[in-house]
């Protein structure tokens, strides 16, 4: 790879792909990203067309930066779902109906650059280790919540994938087993979709909120910053809500920092940037209520520093090691 090359970061969500042209070794995110683009990810039109806007994507970013694709080195992709790094393939992502895609390959025929792929929350993990709230730690969790939830290690400063390719996924934890099916895993409780879907339920049993105010009595028009909203007019029913699923995400931090013994645990995504610090420092209580020993619960919980660009600085990053290193 040649030194000093621009790459490509991607950040590929079920509702949105985000692009940006990165600059390595720059000290600051502000230095880091010369240029971007977003497009819809439209994932029911299929894998072919995705596969068309990553690349609309990529040469728009590229013309924003003022670059050509012949001067990018190569390519990082932040996948949702259980991804192969080793060879490029998103394993099984459902919020794109994917499974086994070679995406790595892929892509990579169609853009004539080499290719990384890994998890988009362990992108933007590795994003803020290097830029951002987790700058010089070597141990961390982080906690990204937005239409789903998902999660990622970093052990011993490096991401930690476990046997299986699949470590992080927190979403997908059991953590009320009594529940009725569909309403027993962390994602099922204290994602976006969770949270509005809990606020509907006690509107609809006649519970007064703003919320119906705000979105028109149009629920499916209720997105994290409505939700955040209504928290800064301290509407009742949305500050119990969100009181409870900050006790609950503050309790899955709480297990996973005294199993490990993590000193720092980084909260991003949409329903995260949307609640502010009011719901981190909500988190931040419940995991000292329940981490164990005495010493873990002076684990921290903080904001991602980065934001929307923490996806697309990571998986340039993660993308430039790999690449280098091959």
């Amino acid at each position: 790879m040649a030194d000093g090359a621009p790459l490509i970061g991607i950040d590929l969500g079920g509702t949105n792909i985000q692009v940006g042209v990165v600059r390595p070794g720059a000290a600051t995110v502000k230095d880091a990203v010369l240029g971007g683009a977003k497009k819809k990810t439209k994932a029911d039109q299929g894998l072919d067309a995705i596969l068309d806007r990553l690349g609309e994507g990529v040469n728009a970013a590229c013309q924003d930066a003022g670059v050509t694709l012949a001067d990018i080195a190569a390519i990082g992709i932040g996948a949702p779902g259980v991804i192969d790094p080793a060879e490029g393939v998103v394993v099984e992502a459902v919020n794109l109906r994917w499974n086994d895609v070679p995406l790595a390959r892929l892509l990579g025929e169609r853009l004539g650059k080499p290719v990384v792929v890994d998890n988009d929350v362990n992108v933007a993990l590795w994003g803020e280790r290097a830029l951002g709230a987790a700058v010089g730690h070597e141990e961390v969790l982080g906690v990204w919540m937005g239409t789903g939830v998902g999660g990622a290690l970093i052990l011993g400063g490096r991401l930690y994938e476990g046997h299986w390719k699949s470590a992080g996924e927190i979403g997908h934890m059991v953590i009320l087993p009594g529940n009725p099916p569909g309403s027993r895993t962390f994602e099922q409780n204290c994602s976006r979709t969770a949270v509005v879907d809990a606020m509907v339920r006690l509107i609809r049993s006649n519970r007064k909120s703003v919320l119906t105010d705000l979105c028109g009595g149009q629920f499916s028009k209720v997105k994290s910053r409505t939700i955040g909203r209504a928290l800064e007019m301290e509407d009742a029913l949305t500050v119990e809500v969100v009181e409870h699923t900050a006790e609950l995400v503050g309790i899955v931090a709480a297990n996973i920092v005294t199993m490990l013994s993590l000193p720092l645990v980084v909260l991003g995504g949409g329903l995260t940037e949307s609640l502010g610090q009011r719901f981190v420092d909500l988190v931040q209580r419940a995991l000292r209520d329940n981490a164990f020993p005495a010493r873990c619960r002076e684990a921290r919980v903080v904001a991602s520093a980065l934001r929307d660009e923490a996806g697309v600085v990571g998986a340039a990053m993660v993308a430039a090691e790999r690449i280098g290193a091959a």
